[in-house]
């Protein structure tokens, strides 16, 4: 029975076999074929190729053109290479050599160019003609952007829009009566000149469109029609490129800036692609794919689900745009895996991605926790373990307690350890997206050590120890020197006049007397007060002030110039008494503080005074006495960046102490407080000056006797003049310098 049976199993396998050698057989036969392969020159100067084939064929092949090297190749479905031939040398014209290969049953013609040239297309019965011809200045390759299949009429575009693309081009999208209307797109100058054949335009698309709001190269769109066909007429400005393209009713023309302006105008080209030109006139998406893969060298894979034909013309499209373009127009997406993508609709991946996601998660739930220990060298193992659970930062980790005060709190003792930095979680924190961990694992440490302990999947521990490698590595430090410099420059000036008339001197004898000594003089003139001495036997004697006009200066040490005249007619002495002084200081305080810290690490240096207050106590109640802070203070706060500079979040303050005052019989001391808060960034070991305080006091004042003040000339004997200039500068110098490892600077 097993014999017979497997005598059965044997026959079956031929007769399979025969049957799939039959019918290859018949699909071959089946199958067009070249015959003959010719070329040759032309009056015009074209070159013609011509392929003879054994049966005509239904339509023109699908083609694309590729400029770097130039070459254009065409393939035919269904057909074989009957020439036993691969290659013909022709080197004429623009011609450099053809290349026949057959590939399965689809066979490619390839046409090798010296440089890009235009070609023509057309079929003579059985007989494939191709028609090259040198490209005219300005134009870059195939012409003719789509040629009709016949003479006939098309029917009317449909509309006509503009819009502006991601990266700044501008982009005309024309709406096709039907996907077989001959286009011809040519450079006439700077403008771009587009002739849809035998098609008609509706009246309201007969206008001109102003873009130059929309911000791209394009500065109007004009469209009308002449003899039969709409003539379109784009005008960019600028050194531009374009590319024109085709997806089924839709033909779309995209002018943008040329790669160096664009750069230079911060547009980064979103396609980089080589350039290649397309014509694939109802052809199978995998065939059009198929091109995509053989002119990129990458493996494209498509799924069983992707099918239909596409309509698609393209000219000196980057492929990768020429790759989005089909994918869209199909609704299909792509994953790429290193030199394989793989093409499907858009819904089969995202719901292969959705059950892949969910098979990892299903796998997490039930694969076995590992514990691991990992002893840290740097990073202190709580704030390690709240990063992995995502969880905030505690106030020690930042460093937001460091103020500049007498009263720092210092450097908190840890008294707890393990799940203390780690608490129960709920639904809420086991979802946290900044959670490393999975939903199963828990992370503790040991302080003493400074060791984590983390308790997760296998895949997880690879995950947390890669990250550790990242995270567990010193500090940079940096040492920020600042120095506080306070600008003050004064002026000041003061004028005084003392004036005035006495009265007579009187002897002992009632007698007058001129010729008084200068001692006496002197005496009376400086001090006002009523003297008495002996000149010759005779006394002289003075009672009344000899100032009716007393304005001093106000300056102790003023510098003084006394005058008495005594008129011998008259009796009367004069006096007159100047008094000035000018005042013209600067002075500074400078404040050096410097303080070394590790990165994004906040530190704070600060010295000075705490000033007492005392509040008077009462019958119950003992005196109080409160403290006030005149600090000179540093707080920094460095983040060093990649390129060696550094931000420095800075508070500055230096307070002083003022000058006492009693306030309801309590002696009062102000705080004269300047300070400065700000971020700056400011590159490795150069200095920064931080905009400071400016204050300025200007006044001038005036004490006159009314009327005789005011007086031309004389009136200066008659007031005094007080002026005022004095100006306060707070400047701050910051310079940050990076430490090496062995702490000298870099």
């Amino acid at each position: 029975m097993k014999s017979a049976l497997n005598r059965f199993v044997r026959h079956l396998s031929i007769i399979l076999v025969a049957a799939m050698v039959m019918m290859s057989g018949r699909a071959m036969a089946d199958a067009n074929e070249i015959s003959h392969v010719d070329f040759s020159a032309q009056p015009d100067g074209q070159i013609a190729v011509r392929l003879d084939l054994k049966q005509a064929l239904t339509a023109t092949p699908a083609s694309f053109t590729v400029n770097d090297p130039p070459r254009i190749a065409m393939d035919l479905m269904a057909t074989t290479n009957g020439t036993g031939k691969n290659t013909y040398n022709v080197n004429q014209g623009v011609l450099h050599s053809i290349n026949v290969v057959q590939a399965g049953n689809r066979t490619r013609l390839v046409l090798n160019l010296i440089h890009p040239a235009k070609y023509q297309t057309r079929m003579e019965g059985t007989t494939l003609l191709v028609l090259l011809s040198e490209a005219g200045e300005g134009e870059n390759g195939n012409v003719h952007f789509a040629t009709p299949a016949a003479p006939a009429a098309h029917h009317m575009l449909k509309d006509i829009d503009f819009r502006r693309g991601r990266s700044g081009e501008g982009k005309v999208v024309t709406t096709l009566g039907d996907a077989t209307t001959g286009i011809d797109i040519q450079r006439e100058g700077q403008n771009l000149i587009v002739h849809f054949l035998n098609t008609g335009l509706p009246i309201g698309l007969r206008r001109r469109l102003d873009v130059t709001d929309f911000g791209t190269p394009v500065d109007s769109v004009e469209t009308l029609n002449q003899d039969g066909n709409t003539i379109m007429t784009i005008k960019p400005h600028g050194d531009y490129d374009y590319s024109a393209y085709q997806t089924d009713n839709q033909f779309i023309v995209e002018v943008r800036m040329k790669t160096d302006a664009a750069l230079a105008a911060g547009l980064k080209p979103r396609y980089t692609g080589d350039k290649l030109s397309l014509n694939f006139q109802n052809t199978d998406v995998r065939s059009v794919l198929q091109v995509i893969a053989d002119f990129t060298g990458k493996n494209i894979i498509t799924s069983d689900s992707v099918s239909g034909n596409l309509t698609l013309m393209l000219k000196d499209v980057p492929w990768d745009q020429a790759f989005d373009i089909i994918l869209q127009s199909k609704g299909l997406g792509k994953r790429e895996i290193g030199n394989v993508i793989w093409v499907a609709p858009k819904d089969e991946l995202l719901a292969q991605e959705k059950a892949e996601l969910e098979s990892k998660r299903s796998i997490e739930a039930l694969e076995p926790l590992v514990v691991r220990q990992y002893q840290l060298n740097y990073k202190r193992a709580d704030q390690a373990s709240r990063s992995l659970l995502g969880l905030p930062p505690a106030p020690g980790d930042t460093g937001s307690d460091v103020t500049c005060d007498a009263q720092a709190q210092g450097i908190h003792a840890q008294t707890t350890n393990g799940m203390a930095a780690a608490p129960m979680m709920n639904n809420a924190s086991m979802h946290n997206p900044n959670r490393i961990l999975s939903d199963r694992g828990t992370a503790t440490y040991e302080l003493q050590t400074n060791t984590l302990i983390v308790s997760d999947t296998l895949s997880k521990q690879a995950e947390v120890a890669e990250l550790l490698k990242l995270i567990d590595k010193p500090a940079r430090q940096v040492m920020i020197e600042a120095r506080v410099v306070v600008a003050d420059q004064g002026f000041s000036q003061q004028l005084g006049t003392q004036f005035g008339v006495s009265t007579p001197f009187t002897t002992s004898n009632g007698g007058t007397i001129g010729g008084i000594s200068s001692t006496a003089q002197d005496a009376g003139v400086t001090s006002g007060l009523p003297i008495a001495t002996s000149t010759g036997g005779t006394t002289i004697s003075r009672i009344a002030n000899p100032f009716n006009v007393n304005l001093p200066s106000a300056a102790t040490n003023a510098a003084t110039f006394g005058l008495s005249l005594y008129n011998l007619g008259s009796g009367a002495l004069i006096n007159l008494e100047l008094s000035a002084l000018e005042i013209d200081g600067k002075g500074k305080i400078i404040s050096s503080p410097r303080v070394i810290t590790a990165n994004e690490k906040p530190a704070v240096i600060l010295q000075g005074t705490q000033v007492p207050e005392v509040t008077p106590g009462t019958a119950n109640m003992p005196p109080v006495v409160t403290f006030t802070n005149a600090f000179l203070c540093l707080l920094v706060n460095p983040q060093i960046l990649n390129d060696n500079s550094v931000i420095l979040t800075i508070e500055v303050q230096d307070d002083a102490e003022g000058v006492p005052f009693n306030s309801g019989g309590v002696v009062a001391i102000p705080i004269d407080t300047k300070r400065v808060k700000t971020q700056v960034r400011v590159k490795n070991g150069e200095t920064i000056v931080l905009g400071g305080i400016y204050y300025q006091n200007k006044r001038k004042d005036v004490n006159k006797v009314p009327l005789l003040g005011d007086l031309p000339v004389v009136g200066a004997l008659f007031h005094d003049n007080s002026t005022v200039d004095q100006k306060t500068e707070l400047m701050v110098f910051l310079t940050p310098r990076i430490l090496r490892d062995d702490m000298s600077f870099k």
